[in-house]
């Protein structure tokens, strides 16, 4: 990654109001969920313009092989997919007859292999079926599987590159834990690998290094042993993170309602 004095920052939307998912499609756009506008934008040339209305409470989004959008619906409590034609199709809805509390973030495996987390943030809580907060994993047949059922909650959630590793943010103990990954997507191995994060972790992403990027008080980048190596605006709150643009060594990050991008010269860990 390039020196510190050689990475440019700018802003690329602003005016809106609570970005929580990111996700680079390969049609070369930014799309972004806002939580409290309830809408999916679509993000060119800095304007935004609407996706989608009524998201469901739209929060973490992921692409696919195929470029069909994974949508976590918060206030719906559902994880939908929508296709290039605007479609949208529910792909769970809740573990064992439960449903789930509020779906935060997810992401895509090569092999279409899901994996998503399912906190209880403020109001959420008044309404939860599950007894706990659940780190989910969704078969390409459909099967809803708990990897992890805690009691703190978890929310953001990334792969390393090759599709071994998971990342799960742990939000209440400013953490981010590991687990390993098999053939079929089961995980195992659960561990820390991110401890005493500064602010509330929320979106990691990975780059093709193994670096991880946490998105939390200010944006931290990790050596892949887990040592800080630098922040981005290490005095503001940073929700959200996506890599993309043309060369994908572009990292957008999302503050509230407005959204940066910072050209870092390494390229992110697509699945894609």
């Amino acid at each position: 990654m390039q020196d510190a004095p050689t990475i440019e920052i700018e802003k690329v939307a602003a005016g809106l109001q609570f970005v929580d998912g990111l996700a680079w499609s390969r049609n070369g756009y930014l799309v972004a969920a806002d939580v409290r506008m309830n809408k999916l934008l679509h993000i060119q040339g800095g304007r935004p313009t609407v996706l989608k209305e009524n998201s469901g409470g739209a929060s973490g989004l992921s692409y696919d092989l195929q470029g069909r959008l994974y949508i976590c619906e918060s206030v719906t409590r559902r994880i939908s997919r929508m296709d290039a034609k605007g479609a949208v199709e529910e792909l769970a809805g809740n573990y064992q007859g439960k449903k789930f509390n509020a779906p935060n973030d997810v992401v895509v495996r090569r092999d279409y292999h899901v994996y998503f987390t399912d906190p209880a943030f403020g109001s959420a809580a008044d309404h939860r079926e599950l007894e706990f907060n659940g780190v989910f994993h969704l078969t390409p047949k459909g099967e809803v599987e708990a990897i992890a059922k805690w009691q703190t909650r978890p929310n953001g959630i990334a792969l390393s590159l090759d599709g071994k590793l998971l990342y799960v943010a742990d939000s209440d103990r400013h953490a981010v834990v590991g687990f390993d990954l098999g053939r079929d997507g089961e995980a195992t191995n659960q561990r820390d690998v991110l401890k005493n994060i500064v602010g509330v972790p929320g979106g990691v992403k990975t780059d093709v290094d193994g670096r991880l990027y946490v998105a939390a008080k200010g944006l931290g980048i990790y050596s892949p042993a887990g040592k800080l190596d630098r922040y981005l605006y290490d005095d503001i709150n940073v929700t959200n993170c996506a890599f993309g643009e043309g060369d994908m060594e572009h990292l957008f990050m999302s503050m509230r309602g407005d959204i940066y991008r910072a050209k870092l010269g390494v390229k992110g860990a697509f699945q894609y």
